[in-house]
């Protein structure tokens, strides 16, 4: 087996796809100038769908307790080429913060960026600190050096002495902390608040993300970590030790921060059994080991409520080794290609499926929209043509032609101009849903929360006040779908009344989709009564408290609010664009058709000359049909994991 391929193809097969999809919407964009078609509406539509494949990332979180190897296994995964351990991976506590690994394509550089922890007691959360570079620590980082390259980030697991009260105001648990032999008295704490690693690789070029994280009691320390980072991962692969099997600190990770009602993993949920090479008996056999194996397997697969599959027994060290030293036999013992099997079967699968969803299906729509224009400019020039079959042009026919093509624009232009009204009322429609859900309406809910959190004298009291503050935001959400449901309503009446009056069956309204952030929100409420009860925060002097709110739970809701906004101000004016493009695009054919009937009809043309210029006009029509069929056949082709499931399915077959 090749060591290095399953992955590296599979992703760089899913980029292929979206390049592929990239340049089918280009060309559809240079179709659509071509044939008059093309407007500000659809541009901005195009727009959209383009910056959904471009921006596009997959996000795979490494979780687990500290010494479980997660970092090997991510060195294994990614960074064997360099011949050695690129990330800090030796025994004990290594990866001290959490650490995202990507490759920035705007900067287009490598470089290693480190939040100093100090930054925990100041007012702004890692989400607005990653806005501000001059709070970071900046390395280059030069992959042509590897051995430097490697002792830079080395200072990703640097450790810091402090005294056990500066700690507890860091938001550690003292308790959970390593004590500091040469300072007794104080304990260790990681340097660095974050660490974000941009380097180039094949696989971080292509968009994946990778989110390593330290132990449990640095998940508990950063609130942001597990409100937001952890449940926004496409996927969270949780690392745990053949040698200890699930211990009380793993299923504690497990069940608060991964296998919990509020986590967005709709890509999975998966285990990695590392260190299986601790199994590994050259005494009794493969098959005992196998089978030694498979009991640690079941094990955890019953303990994690999971199901066996789920779970991969692998050795990441082995792995890493097998690559370095190519190999093959070890390779295919480490079962690391076990691991990238599931990432390309089951998350990039998933990233599939939500392109399909988000973008193919309302490209081919468009698409559709427009050969149905086409088809209908086709059957008014065969209709034209007919009309020039005889030795002479049959004037009086073309005349009928011209009068009902008039007939047809008068309607769709007044269609356009009932359109454009309806759009205005939209508009003034979209401004009171705006209204619900305005910058200013949520900042006047977070200014009051912050005021009575400020003024409250009792726990009691700062919990009502929190309460108070979801309480707020659900009940403007709650009449956001009430209002937006009564718009949909009349979106969908507008479209039922216009395929009525045409002869357009496909089309279809788009929908305000809102629900799905009422969801976040009351996930989110949820989130937040457990930070309320959690210990920590209930034994926390009253302006940390404040600010660890606003710092994690406003902040994510800011977030969310932000992405319902930006929703409920596109929805009015795209909700009655499918109907609008075809009308706009039927006008211009029929103000085309019109123009040249009547030219036809006013001049003596000759018959035969009139009949070769219909001939060539129809050819290049139905050439254009065959192009835009084409389009829709390349954007139909099925994505990459769905190819290789039927080839995988075949080869299977019996």
């Amino acid at each position: 087996m090749n060591q290095q391929g399953t992955l590296s193809q599979q992703v760089e097969a899913y980029h292929n796809w979206k390049k592929e999809l990239i340049r089918q919407i280009g060309r559809y964009r240079l179709w659509l100038q071509d044939n008059n078609l093309f407007s500000e509406d659809i541009s901005t539509r195009i727009r959209h769908g383009l910056e959904l494949l471009i921006e596009d990332e997959l996000t795979i979180a490494f979780v687990g307790e500290y010494s479980r190897g997660k970092t090997e296994l991510i060195n294994a995964l990614f960074f064997s080429d360099y011949g050695q351990r690129m990330l800090p991976s030796q025994a004990g506590r290594t990866t001290m913060c959490p650490t995202e690994l990507f490759f920035d394509r705007s900067a287009n550089q490598n470089y290693l960026l480190l939040l100093p922890i100090e930054t925990r007691t100041g007012e702004l959360s890692l989400q607005q600190l990653r806005k501000q570079p001059n709070q970071w620590i900046r390395h280059e980082l030069d992959d042509r050096n590897p051995e430097v390259m490697r002792e830079v980030l080395a200072e990703v697991a640097r450790i810091k002495s402090v005294s056990p009260e500066e700690a507890r105001e860091l938001g550690f648990d003292e308790a959970m902390l390593e004590h500091d032999r040469n300072h007794p008295g104080n304990v260790l704490v990681p340097a660095w608040r974050n660490a974000q690693i941009s380097i180039r690789h094949p696989l971080f070029e292509r968009g994946l993300r990778i989110l390593d994280t330290p132990g449990l009691n640095a998940l508990g320390s950063e609130p942001e970590l597990t409100i937001s980072m952890l449940p926004r991962a496409h996927a969270v692969i949780f690392v745990l030790s053949a040698d200890t099997g699930v211990t009380a600190s793993d299923m504690t990770i497990w069940k608060e921060h991964i296998d919990t009602e509020h986590a967005d993993h709709r890509a999975g949920r998966f285990a990695v059994l590392n260190k299986i090479d601790v199994l590994w008996d050259d005494l009794q056999g493969d098959r005992h080991t196998q089978e030694s194996i498979e009991r640690v397997r079941n094990y955890t697969a019953d303990h994690l409520g999971i199901r066996q599959q789920d779970v991969i027994p692998l050795s990441a060290k082995q792995g890493l080794l097998s690559r370095v030293r190519k190999d093959s036999a070890l390779f295919a013992r480490s079962n690391i290609d076990q691991l990238e099997q599931l990432i390309v079967q089951r998350i990039l699968m998933h990233k599939e499926q939500l392109i399909t969803q988000n973008l193919i299906n309302d490209l081919l729509g468009m698409l559709q929209n427009s050969q149905a224009a086409m088809q209908y400019r086709l059957e008014a020039l065969e209709e034209e043509r007919q009309a020039c079959t005889g030795s002479t042009l049959d004037k009086a026919a073309l005349s009928r032609l011209a009068e009902r093509a008039q007939k047809d624009y008068d309607f769709y232009y007044k269609k356009l101009i009932t359109l454009r009204s309806s759009r205005r009322l939209m508009e003034s429609q979209g401004d009171m849903l705006a209204k619900l859900v305005s910058e200013e309406r949520f900042e006047s809910h977070a200014a009051q929360v912050r005021t009575a959190m400020s003024k409250s004298w009792t726990t009691a009291g700062m919990n009502r006040a929190m309460e108070h503050f979801f309480e707020l935001l659900e009940g403007d959400l709650t009449n956001l779908l009430s209002e937006g449901r009564l718009a949909e309503k009349m979106v969908g009446a507008i479209y039922r009344r216009y395929n009525e009056d045409t002869r357009a069956r496909h089309l279809e309204p788009i929908p305000l989709r809102a629900g799905r952030h009422v969801i976040a929100i009351r996930d989110l409420r949820k989130k937040a009564k457990r930070f309320r009860i959690s210990p920590k925060n209930l034994l926390s002097e009253q302006s940390t408290l404040v600010r660890r709110f606003f710092n994690v739970m406003v902040s994510e809701a800011r977030t969310l609010h932000g992405r319902v906004r930006k929703d409920v101000e596109r929805w009015p004016n795209e909700a009655l664009l499918p109907i609008m493009q075809f009308s706009m695009e039927q006008k211009q054919l029929l103000e085309h058709q019109i123009r040249r009937l009547r030219d036809t009809v006013r001049t003596d043309k000759d018959s035969r000359a009139e009949r070769q210029r219909l001939d060539h006009a129809i050819a290049d029509l139905r050439k254009q049909l065959e192009l835009a069929d084409a389009m829709m056949r390349q954007i139909r082709k099925p994505a990459p994991t769905t190819i290789q499931q039927k080839v995988v399915n075949i080869s299977g077959a019996v």
